[in-house]
């Protein structure tokens, strides 16, 4: 209660050191430019004699950092001639807090006997910058460190935490395994660690270890789980919720963080039950409407009718909607780092760049997923210049997996591939989708021998992936080069036997139509817009109130094209024709060409 100590500070007229040391406390409490203005006001009121307490001087530095004054801060500092430790202390935690970390280790160094908290900062600090030389400083520091500070778990974890982030995982583990005792949140440390150093599998292994985990612990196990975004990482997590205490049902951090992780492990129905239970934010809004997205249910995007709805407007990819759905918004919301990456996306999905850019170039402080948002974009749109130019001006601490993934998209859809692999053998951690999006670029090129060898190295650290041969088979397919689909599909069947929506579009180019019609499909679906209205069309759909006139106005399409020199291709038909059919008329049931159709019949002047 803060401001009930300010407003009680007031009403006294000689106030001794302990009631001004909490009167910094609550400033420092608040963070505000209400409380700046307090703390230096009381500061200059101050007897100067309090000048030399060391503990008010601590407050005072608190009080400034967390305001935001550093400058302030270091003058009162640098003016007072006895430093003790707890000052150091103050000043190294809020450089951290300012988002100065290389003023916390050179202040740190200044120190002749670090105590534990002032370790701490200086491993803080060494985490926040992440570099080569802050991995330097946090072994160095470690072999300097009194063996008792070893025994604290809060230090053994920032330690784990500043080797993680440094990338040094071998030598995180080594420390790992060598303490005797170790507490939750060194297990937390961990697992963080290997999610960040793509070792989500390390993190899961490690998970199961512990006995009864803390709400951190669990947090940390969904985010994993949200990043493999397999069924087996969701049996997991629903095995997991079932053990789980009912008291944690009330951290809406770790609802959060399981609502991630049913979405991105493809279980939208378990996310929606969990979503009508938990508090609503933004953020769960978002989340939930992706799921929807991920799983072609833009229907129930728009129901949920919120800040975020904007993603599913990309998908039907209508611009007079958008453009009216934006005109509703509240101007507050144009202004929120979410909505306009939202509408970056919605824009680069709709072909409308010169719109994402607008909005891209309006915001001072664009973060990562703005960025990543611009260059995907730019990619979806064949501006593959575009991408690179925005990808060469981000600071490296930007660059992400996403980051990464986005500029060789944009690259392999260009046919660029000696640029695209310019950028691969740059990027320190290959993920596999790293590697998959680089195998797709070669896929796309034709370059078979390089996208074969590709995986090949990828499988020496990894396990197979199905993505990785779906991109070879692709552009097997592109090429119509039958004897590579045969060598992959054999080898796609033997290795993944269950997924069968990678082993169609091989079985398709060779003609295996006794393996296509013996597995179930997924149902193709288009999303059209005209006059307003938004509609769903199936292949071969007859639900439209103007069927008839749909499938009249496809036909008259095919004829008209088919006058033009177009020939249909009866190698993408997987089942035998029935006795009624043509090659042109299973082709022109498909739901893209009745959603073409009806847009016209909605347009006759078009």
């Amino acid at each position: 209660m803060p401001n009930q100590a300010i407003d009680l500070f007031y009403k006294i007229e000689n106030p001794d050191k302990i009631i001004i040391m909490f009167v910094f406390n609550a400033c420092a409490s608040l963070g505000t430019s209400e409380a700046l203005d307090l703390t230096k006001k009381t500061l200059e009121k101050m007897p100067k004699t309090f000048y030399s307490d060391s503990y008010i001087l601590c407050s005072v530095l608190d009080a400034l950092m967390k305001c935001g004054d550093v400058k302030y801060a270091e003058s009162i500092y640098n003016s007072s001639t006895t430093k003790a430790l707890p000052m150091y202390g103050a000043m190294m935690k809020g450089y951290l807090e300012n988002n100065d970390p290389k003023k916390t280790i050179e202040l740190f160094k200044q120190i002749t006997n670090p105590s534990e908290v002032v370790f701490n900062l200086c491993f803080n600090a060494c985490a926040s910058l992440g570099t080569s030389e802050a991995l330097d400083l946090t072994k160095k520091t470690l072999e300097k460190m009194p063996k008792t500070f070893y025994s604290d778990s809060y230090i053994l974890c920032s330690v784990l935490d500043a080797l993680m982030k440094c990338g040094d995982v071998k030598y995180a583990e080594s420390i790992y395994n060598s303490s005797t005792t170790k507490a939750l949140p060194m297990y937390g440390a961990m697992m963080k660690g290997y999610i960040k150093n793509n070792c989500p599998g390390k993190a899961i292994n490690l998970f199961k270890q512990i006995e009864n985990p803390s709400e951190v612990n669990l947090i940390v196990f969904f985010n994993v789980c949200a990043q493999l975004r397999t069924q087996e990482a969701l049996s997991l997590v629903k095995q997991t919720v079932k053990k789980m205490r009912k008291s944690y049902y009330l951290n809406s951090r770790l609802l959060t963080s399981l609502l991630d992780a049913f979405i991105k492990c493809g279980d939208s129905s378990s996310g929606e039950i969990l979503f009508s239970k938990m508090k609503k934010s933004v953020e769960n809004y978002g989340n939930l409407m992706s799921g929807f997205n991920k799983e072609n249910n833009p229907e129930k995007t728009l129901d949920l009718f919120n800040k975020m709805k904007n993603d599913a407007l990309s998908r039907i990819g209508d611009y007079s909607i958008s453009e009216s759905m934006i005109k509703q918004m509240p101007d507050s919301f144009c202004h929120d780092n979410q909505i306009q990456t939202a509408l970056i996306d919605m824009w680069g999905k709709i072909g409308y760049m010169d719109k994402a850019k607008e909005i891209f170039e309006k915001n001072l402080q664009p973060d990562q997923t703005m960025h990543n948002s611009m260059i995907h974009g730019y990619g979806l749109n064949g501006k593959s210049v575009e991408a690179i130019q925005h990808y060469h001006r981000l600071p490296k601490d930007f660059i992400d997996e996403i980051t990464n993934i986005s500029v060789l998209n944009a690259r392999s859809h260009s046919g660029l591939i000696d640029e695209a692999c310019s950028i691969f053998q740059s990027i320190r951690n290959k993920t596999e989708t790293i590697y998959s999006a680089m195998i797709d670029c070669f896929s796309r090129g034709s370059f078979f021998e390089e996208a074969q060898k590709l995986i090949d190295e990828c499988e020496h650290s990894h396990p197979p992936s199905v993505s990785m041969y779906m991109a070879l088979l692709s552009g097997a397919r592109n090429e119509k080069n039958i004897h590579l689909s045969k060598i992959v599909y054999n080898r796609v069947k033997k290795i993944f036997p269950d997924e069968q929506n990678a082993l169609i579009p091989a079985a398709v180019l060779l003609a295996n139509r006794s393996y296509v019609q013996s597995i179930k499909k997924r149902v193709g679906l288009t999303w059209a817009s005209a006059n307003g209205q938004v509609f769903k069309f199936r292949a071969h759909d007859e639900s439209h109130p103007r069927s008839n006139e749909i499938h009249a106005e496809a036909e008259k399409i095919s004829e008209e094209i088919v006058k033009h020199g177009h020939i249909y291709d009866s190698s993408w038909i997987t089942r035998p024709l029935n006795s009624d059919e043509t090659i042109a008329s299973v082709l022109c049931g498909h739901s893209e060409r009745l959603a073409i159709a009806w847009c016209f019949l909605e347009n006759p002047n078009v």
